[in-house]
């Protein structure tokens, strides 16, 4: 049974953290920013680990305590061997207007980890800045553009969608500084 120690990764801490959510019938994704930190070789480090739990809600305190994890304040969770935190961002997985059925799956040594796809990373990041105006956010949203292969017409065509054609043609310039 692996359990969590100070020398994971994001990856493997987030990857015990699904597979043990799966042992008790809870299907989960990582979002957010932790994505970001997996996909760019942590160019962007989150200690924030947003899983979005599939289907009909469970009680995740179980699974987690197993863990080592405690629930600190409402829906986040700490472990004192890692510097990463849990947390239960309400379902379903959806970026912006658009709900996401189709997710990644990463093995690692400790357990397999599902996550948004490098093109949903990106259209997640672009909500926070299209919706929020995170400047942060659009960086993030870069970073995965620049080391992954995406969907631009997917990314595009969304990006109508969300009524953000302005702010898509900043992300647009922004990737194309570089080349």
């Amino acid at each position: 049974m692996s359990e969590v120690t100070p020398d994971l990764k994001v990856e493997e801490v987030a990857a015990l953290v699904c597979t043990r959510l799966e042992r008790h019938g809870i299907r989960a994704v990582l979002s957010g920013g932790a994505v970001v930190s997996i996909y760019s070789d942590n160019a962007y480090e989150s200690k924030d680990l947003d899983f979005i739990v599939e289907g009909i809600a469970k009680t995740v305190g179980p699974a987690l305590e197993e863990l080592g994890f405690a629930r600190k304040q409402g829906r986040h969770w700490v472990h004192p061997q890692t510097e990463y935190w849990v947390e239960f961002p309400p379902g379903p997985l959806q970026i912006g207007n658009e709900t996401i059925r189709d997710v990644a799956e990463l093995q690692t040594r400790v357990g397999t980890l599902r996550l948004l796809h490098p093109t949903e990373s990106v259209m997640d990041r672009l909500a926070a800045f299209y919706h929020w105006n995170d400047p942060q956010a659009l960086e993030q949203a870069v970073l995965v553009s620049r080391q992954h292969k995406v969907d631009l017409s997917r990314i595009r065509t969304w990006s109508t969608r969300e009524g953000a054609k302005d702010k898509l043609k900043e992300y647009e310039r922004r990737l194309e500084e570089d080349e």
